[in-house]
């Protein structure tokens, strides 16, 4: 008895799994939609699919995630219908206010990327912000990978600097194939992706 004992305590103990962060900048990646894809608001049909945006960040680069959806709750109230399916789809709804005019979304998805410089972790953000420059230098070239999940053609150009350093960009649609039907977007299509059926 003494001698099992001996051997379970003399066994290395296992490292927690690493995981993936998925960040979703919410209000960007509606406004990108509306205002440069569709040129108006969105229809709820129109919206991205988040459930498969967590099935992509978990397949990229297959491992858990750990999914954080930020929201504007200023006015003291929340969308709860969209609150509710957030969760139901294994997302942790982050609902931060203000305090004055400040950009609150944004200030909570920077802490949060602060935050994962000192985890083993990886790391997908949602969004085609320049604000989140400076976070997301430190966390390029360290020993984790950095993504960002966009429409590519209105990524912020100082982000699009960053590939040569090791952050991966990914199309919300082409990669992460996030909507029902095709959007109308004019844009650079490398040629390994044209399906000349989409405009016959």
């Amino acid at each position: 008895m003494a001698s099992l004992f001996t051997e379970a305590s003399a066994a290395p103990a296992q490292r927690p799994a690493r995981v993936t962060y998925l960040l979703v900048d919410g209000e960007n990646i509606d406004a990108t939609l509306g205002m440069n894809v569709l040129n108006r608001r969105p229809n709820p049909e129109e919206r991205p699919r988040w459930d498969r945006i967590t099935g992509f960040a978990q397949k990229v680069w297959g491992q858990d995630v750990v999914p954080l959806f930020f929201l504007n709750a200023t006015s003291g109230q929340m969308p709860m219908p969209f609150v509710q399916a957030l969760m139901a789809m294994g997302y942790r709804p982050i609902p931060l206010a203000a305090n004055g005019d400040e950009k609150v979304v944004d200030l909570g998805i920077q802490m949060t990327l602060d935050a994962i410089v000192d985890r083993d972790a990886d790391v997908l953000l949602a969004s085609h912000d320049g604000d989140f420059l400076p976070q997301v230098e430190r966390l390029v070239g360290q020993d984790r990978r950095v993504g960002l999940l966009a429409f590519r053609e209105f990524v912020n150009l100082q982000l699009s600097a960053l590939v040569p350093d090791g952050l991966e960009i990914f199309d919300l649609e082409g990669d992460a194939d996030a909507f029902t039907s095709p959007l109308p977007r004019v844009r650079i299509i490398p040629i390994d992706e044209f399906d000349p059926l989409r405009y016959l």
